[in-house]
């Protein structure tokens, strides 16, 4: 017995001496405020002393079309859109709590409650009343879930690759958040975090792998170790999330436009059928040879539909129609 206890101690003080070496730190605040956030980047008091990192493009009197990023994602995956739109729409994007420079919420809450309450700051922050949501996986079932309890502060809603259908998710999905579900294993790989890891991961989200680039990679590696985003995913995990019900979703009258890439592996093609049988008042903009990212993968023809899309709504200084400006 005392050499199989002997034996046990010798396995756990090399598994610890293993997690130390192999631990990969967090990144710097200030190289990555330098890095991530210079000009046009701002960071906004949306209350209580709560700083968001956001992007505010575009002509200030335009249609508003806010963009919400997916998990473990920032506003940087959003670039191709902004590029496409912000010469005619005012165009405002985010890092949501936990993720990205705005770094952990304070309040350590991370459900859909508290991610719609932050679009509600925000806007208020920048003066935006009415706006067109979009949102990616994650971000596009916070957007979802937003429309739903404020649906008459929007003009439209763009679901991109959304999660939140009660459509079960292929089971190779992505490798990084099938182990951050995992009880303790999460936490473990969350501190060892190997680029490589991060790398596969984004191999795996996507179709179009020209978008596997050292910089995108580099981008997600250092800002998932920003400080306190580590801490923040694993919560975010562990906070219950359930389906929107279909009788639910078919209470939504909002103009929405369902964007999906028809080679999604982490949320399948499904899930935008979901959709399209329950929105009353829904468009496809369906992709072939494209995942989980759009508008990354194929920004042209993406941004193109998007813009098709947002001519064909009522909104006030529409640049589509020859509007001047509400």
């Amino acid at each position: 017995m005392k050499w199989f206890l002997r034996l046990i101690g010798i396995v756990a003080v090399a598994l610890v001496v293993t997690f130390f070496i192999f631990r990969v730190p967090d990144t710097d605040p200030a190289e990555m405020q330098a890095k991530y956030g210079s000009a046009p980047s701002q960071m906004v008091d949306i209350g209580d002393g709560r700083l968001v990192h956001l992007r505010d493009e575009g002509p200030r009197d335009a249609p508003v079309v806010v963009l919400l990023h997916g998990s473990n994602a920032d506003l940087h995956t959003w670039q191709p859109w902004v590029d496409a739109l912000s010469d005619d729409y005012r165009v405002i994007r985010f890092d949501q709590r936990g993720h990205g420079l705005t770094g952990p919420a304070g309040d350590g809450d991370y459900t859909l409650t508290a991610f719609g309450a932050d679009i509600d700051a925000v806007t208020a922050a920048l003066g935006v009343e009415r706006f067109v949501l979009a949102g990616n996986s994650m971000g596009g079932a916070i957007a979802m879930g937003y429309a739903l309890a404020n649906r008459e502060r929007l003009d439209g809603l763009v679901l991109v690759d959304a999660s939140g259908a009660p459509i079960e998710r292929e089971a190779e999905g992505n490798i990084a958040f099938r182990l951050a579900a995992m009880p303790g294993v999460g936490s473990v790989m969350s501190q060892l975090l190997p680029r490589s890891l991060v790398e596969r991961s984004l191999t795996q989200s996507v179709s179009n792998q020209d978008i596997v680039t050292g910089e995108a990679v580099d981008r997600y590696w250092e800002l998932a170790r920003y400080p306190g985003n580590r801490d923040a995913t694993r919560q975010r995990f562990s906070t219950p999330r359930s389906s929107f019900a279909a009788g639910e979703v078919g209470t939504m009258t909002v103009p929405t436009l369902v964007m999906w890439g028809e080679e999604d592996r982490l949320i399948p093609y499904e899930a935008a059928g979901w959709y399209m049988d329950n929105l009353p008042n829904s468009t496809l903009a369906n992709y072939p040879g494209i995942g989980h990212l759009p508008m990354e993968e194929a920004p042209q023809r993406s941004a193109a539909d998007l813009r098709a899309w947002l001519a064909s709504l009522p909104l006030a200084g529409n640049p589509e129609d020859g509007g001047t400006g509400a």
